[in-house]
């Protein structure tokens, strides 16, 4: 029980801004760590629909709320995901050869293709929040959304192979539990498609949405896979970050154009 705590709070640590106590990174800390991942979703998705209902309950703008929607997960996680998408956009933009993308992930500093298109992420997430705060039937689904990527991505660190030998996915794939991990988010991802499953069936056009969304999810997925095998090698934390990014933006997308059918 106590190594399970750990692995909630090594989790919690890394991939979120909220304080927590600080356990030793070692193989018993962080055999289970990556199983709580999509629980920072869930508390992100929870701070979502909290931001709504207050929008909704003070008649705030369209734009403060969409604003404010997209910027929340970046108080919550940090950001750790979206400097993932950012070092990936650059790497893949930068046409080189293996060793040099996976220079450039590596790489500190910042080049021009990667400012671009995380501008244009938040720009795409905005416009979904501001679609979503007029349509707001499918707001669950996006809420649920951060918890699905952020299986996706810790599914890749523990069943690809590794990129590199060093990183923090080398060290979270290197002391992971790795098939009882992997159990445990199926798991976890199969209840989270049950949940959003029932609720999307009382909804006209609720089932074909919620296909929709699986299917997209998992071509994103298998998409994402052949990306960082053929180009990289294997995954990488920055390549799993890239992952959960779009895998969220993709929840975004289907929840904010299915509030126009329903």
């Amino acid at each position: 029980m106590k190594n399970i705590w750990s692995g909630l709070l090594v989790a919690f640590s890394l991939y979120s801004a909220i304080p927590v106590p600080q356990v030793q990174w070692e193989k018993k800390t962080m055999r289970w760590a990556l199983s709580f991942l999509p629980l920072v979703g869930v508390l992100i998705g929870g701070a979502e629909w909290l931001w709504y209902c207050f929008c909704v309950y003070f008649g705030a703008a369209e734009l403060f709320y969409a604003v404010g929607a997209a910027l929340l997960p970046l108080a919550v996680a940090g950001g750790i995901h979206l400097d993932g998408l950012c070092d990936t956009c650059d790497a893949l933009c930068s046409f080189g050869d293996r060793e040099k993308r996976l220079a450039i992930l590596k790489d500190s500093h910042v080049g021009a293709f990667g400012p671009m298109w995380l501008t244009a992420f938040l720009l795409a997430e905005t416009a979904c929040f501001a679609q979503l705060y007029k349509t707001p039937a499918l707001l669950p689904l996006a809420c649920a959304g951060f918890a699905a990527a952020r299986a996706d991505g810790a599914r890749k660190i523990v069943t690809m192979p590794c990129a590199k030998n060093t990183g923090l996915a080398h060290i979270f794939a290197q002391n992971s539990d790795k098939k009882a991990v992997d159990t445990t988010l199926k798991i976890e991802q199969a209840v989270l498609d049950i949940i959003l499953l029932v609720w999307l069936h009382q909804l006209e056009s609720g089932y074909f949405l919620w296909v929709a969304y699986i299917v997209l999810l998992g071509l994103w997925y298998m998409l994402h896979a052949r990306i960082a095998m053929r180009v990289f090698g294997g995954i990488t934390g920055d390549l799993a970050g890239f992952c959960i990014s779009v895998a969220e933006l993709l929840a975004f997308v289907c929840a904010a154009f299915g509030g126009l059918m329903v």
